[in-house]
């Protein structure tokens, strides 16, 4: 079994979220009260969250706690996309990614000190790559299990970080109100005020058969061994992978003048996990954000399967001659590149292509992937990117090869 000195579960959870996509996406109501939905609170800002607004709240009731707060209709396609890239961000930053909802994950951090840094660092990093490529804030919890971790971003929310250091999660957590215990809800923390029992440390104090009396068996074990810390929960991933993407991001303001060389980069990049995997893909889609924040998305789908780069590289180009005219117009500040559609059986197709040519592509993309296996990511680069990309080069890390 892995014992660790430091804790290496981050739990990163997007705060108000919905309400955060509206804020970014529209400048006149960052520092306003923001309601989503109008007949029920799909989310509310922290702004509104500060005069009592709460999800499922009914609208009548928020609009007469904030007055002044900004209702908006919820736009599901924009949470979505927004959701897309911040766990493109995630899977970047870590091997093992579990999605718990639309905005939160746990990522398994382990051993990667020598390909991305400690996990504090990881943490520290998957913060800011989240505010400055997607634009959203993101609260991290660092800790040994997946529930503290869990607990740690709830109390370091809005926007905050919590790093709960081995050997001090039981005084970390003993201190906390008894609601901060996954499956404590409001019955049950009323059936536990009423016997004084009101803290974490309180509820770890009473022993488990009296807490199954109290409680039932299932549910009284359960807080028993959370209230110290009990769970052997493993990160999970989500299972079977639908797509592999990649993104980069410009300076604001940015010109789509280096972006073929990024596009090269970002399918080499994910072509090569493709072929680790075992998959290929046939829709090709290229997402852009520009300097505004609005985004745009094109896609095509290919006749057969295929995890050639040139392929991939000549689909993206396509795409791309159809949107300069709003990159020139706007500035682009991200670029992605994502393939979809996926076959994951041995020995998928290419692109049509004559036989040889097909082989000595194929040759020279497993050649390459050998290569940078070997020496790593960053050994062996195109020509035609030396020296003009250096967000390219930062987000080609040693080790990143999700």
């Amino acid at each position: 079994m892995f014992v660790s000195d430091q804790p290496t579960i981050i739990h990163a959870d997007l705060d108000a979220f919905f309400a955060s996509v509206e804020q970014r996406d529209e400048p006149r109501l960052r520092g306003r009260p923001v309601i989503v939905g109008g007949g029920v609170v799909q989310a509310a800002s922290y702004e509104a969250r500060a005069r009592g607004v709460r999800s499922a709240m009914g609208g009548r009731e928020a609009r007469r706690l904030c007055p002044n707060a900004i209702v908006v209709p919820p736009r599901w396609e924009a949470y979505v996309e927004a959701s897309r890239d911040v766990f493109a961000v995630f899977r970047e930053w870590a091997p093992v990614v579990e999605g718990l909802s639309i905005d939160e994950a746990f990522l398994d951090v382990r051993g990667l000190e020598h390909i991305r840094g400690t996990p504090r660092g990881i943490a520290i990093q998957l913060k800011r790559e989240i505010a400055r490529r997607v634009g959203l804030p993101l609260t991290v919890g660092l800790a040994s299990t997946k529930f503290l971790a869990k607990v740690a971003s709830g109390v370091g929310k809005p926007d905050g970080l919590l790093i709960v250091e081995v050997g001090e999660e039981l005084g970390f957590l003993h201190g906390l109100p008894i609601e901060h215990v996954w499956g404590i809800g409001p019955k049950t923390a009323a059936r536990l005020r009423a016997r004084e029992i009101t803290s974490v440390g309180g509820l770890a104090a009473v022993p488990e058969p009296e807490l199954v009396a109290l409680l039932g068996r299932a549910q009284g074990r359960h807080l028993h061994a959370l209230a110290h810390n009990r769970d052997p929960r493993r990160v999970r991933s989500d299972g079977r992978r639908r797509s592999f993407g990649a993104q980069s991001a410009f300076p604001r303001g940015g010109s789509g003048t280096s972006l073929d060389g990024r596009l090269r980069g970002l399918a080499d990049r994910l072509t090569r996990r493709m072929r680790a995997a075992g998959a290929a893909g046939r829709t090709v889609t290229l997402r852009l954000r520009f300097a505004d924040f609005e985004r745009a998305t094109r896609s095509c789908t290919l006749a057969t399967p295929t995890s050639s780069s040139e392929a991939i590289v000549a689909a993206a180009r396509l795409l791309l001659g159809s949107a300069m005219p709003l990159i020139e117009r706007r500035g682009i500040t991200l670029v992605g590149l994502a393939v979809s559609n996926l076959d994951t059986r041995d020995g998928s197709v290419q692109l049509e292509l004559p036989v040889d040519a097909r082989a000595r592509r194929r040759a020279l993309d497993l050649a390459l992937d050998d290569i940078r296996k070997r020496f790593g990511p960053s050994s062996i680069t195109r020509a035609s990117l030396l020296g003009r990309d250096p967000g390219l080069a930062a987000w080609m890390m040693p080790g990143d090869g999700g």
